[in-house]
């Protein structure tokens, strides 16, 4: 049984994985992990993510709220960027997860190895 004490930082957990629990946030995500300049131009992010201006703003939003992205305005534009370096080493992670689990399926790993980032083999991630 959780205490009370620890009650809390297991919901702040949840919560990180909430924010992860949609693909257009994956893909979010791995998009400013990969931004040159560590931040990214929201009007890069529609063009890159294909969503819709009111979708990618909830994206966002959801991403804001859980701490995992930051945004910073200048004058009409606003910028993100992933709030702690650790979020590029979880994506990073995550992606040696999924490649090591299509393994079994060429097809598969080749489109995985296609995603952002995906050029990584299952060592090198690590």
């Amino acid at each position: 049984m959780l205490s009370a004490a620890q009650a809390p930082l297991y919901e702040i957990k949840a919560n990180l994985f909430k924010a992860l629990a949609h693909p257009a946030r994956i893909r979010i995500l791995e998009l400013l992990a990969a931004a040159p300049e560590t931040t990214a131009a929201v009007s890069y992010l529609l063009s890159e993510t294909g969503l819709e201006a009111s979708h990618l703003s909830q994206h966002l939003a959801t991403l804001r709220r859980h701490k995992v992205v930051t945004s910073v305005r200048s004058a009409n534009a606003v910028t993100y960027k992933l709030a702690h370096p650790g979020i590029s080493q979880l994506l990073a992670i995550a992606r040696t997860f999924l490649l090591d689990s299509l393994a079994d399926s060429n097809e598969q790993l080749r489109v995985a190895q296609q995603l952002p980032g995906g050029h990584l083999s299952p060592e090198s991630a690590s």
